[in-house]
């Protein structure tokens, strides 16, 4: 990180609590996935400040990705910010990820993600998504992907977010948790969860699945899902329809025709660049409607 992007960064402990090498996190884009499409998306860092962090959790320290607006671009000085918590595909925090949060920064959010498998391991250095799932994702409990987003959210109110005004989005795996976190944390303004997991069997490491806490959800939640999806049944997007009618807050589930999985990946073959873009749209929209 340049001299210039960290004198934009607030004055943090740089060993364990602020801004730190980005050597923490994987470089370009997990292996299983490269190379990227040519049309990925790359969002420059001018007016923002963005790099890689490391958040206290629990007794470790945890490796994230943070940007937010660069203080003297902001016509209201230096925040606090809005926070979005930004939760990964399987294939941890790399370059999608990361340029996902400065989008976030370029519309005004301090968004921070956190590397929530490195307990268990580098998703980046694996080159097939099988052994991505078998060695790694399947070991993560969800309660302490919660423990940690907890903890990334503590970080972000401890340095320019606004606890008062807390989101989440997640992709894929992600979006699953994003649901999840929608049930657990009441301070949460609002969700937005790209084509995640609604049902499965329950195991030890994840004992409840959306479908399964969607009458506890304490946040509004924006679901956005591609009919297509071949690992995400139509008839469990269905049963979410039902059960959120329980929920004791707003819950809008939108399904794009034919539309694939991870249709908002644009470094993917997957990417359907309409849908992403009104998906975007829609969650920008969802956000400021919830106080965001």
């Amino acid at each position: 990180m340049d001299d210039h992007v960290k004198s934009l960064l607030p004055k943090v402990d740089m060993t364990r609590r602020g801004f730190v090498s980005a050597a923490v996190l994987a470089t370009g884009y997990a292996l299983a996935v490269s190379p990227a499409e040519a049309g990925a998306i790359a969002t420059d860092t001018a007016g923002i400040a963005a790099g890689a962090v490391m958040i206290p959790s629990g007794d470790a320290a945890m490796p994230a990705y943070a940007a937010m607006p660069a203080y003297a671009a902001m016509p209201n000085g230096a925040g606090p910010f809005p926070t979005i918590l930004v939760v990964q595909e399987i294939f941890g925090i790399h370059e999608y990820i990361r340029d996902i949060c400065r989008r976030f920064a370029k519309l005004g959010y301090l968004a921070v993600a956190p590397e929530l498998y490195f307990r268990q391991g580098d998703p980046s250095v694996i080159s097939d998504i099988p052994t991505i799932l078998s060695t790694i994702v399947a070991k993560v409990p969800d309660s302490q992907v919660i423990g940690d987003l907890d903890a990334a959210a503590a970080w972000a109110a401890a340095n320019k977010g606004d606890a008062n005004r807390l989101g989440i989005t997640g992709f894929c795996w992600g979006g699953r948790i994003a649901w999840l976190y929608a049930a657990h944390n009441p301070k949460l303004k609002a969700a937005v969860a790209w084509y995640g997991k609604l049902a499965g069997e329950a195991s030890a490491n994840t004992p409840k699945h959306p479908v399964d806490v969607a009458a506890a959800l304490k946040a509004p939640v924006l679901g956005l899902y591609g009919g297509a999806d071949q690992g995400i049944p139509a008839d469990t997007v269905e049963r979410m329809r039902a059960a959120v009618k329980l929920a004791p807050v707003v819950v809008e589930i939108k399904v794009y025709p034919d539309t694939p999985h991870a249709f908002h990946a644009d470094y993917r073959p997957s990417y359907r660049e309409e849908q992403a873009k009104d998906g975007w749209a829609r969650l920008q929209a969802w956000f400021k409607a919830n106080g965001l």
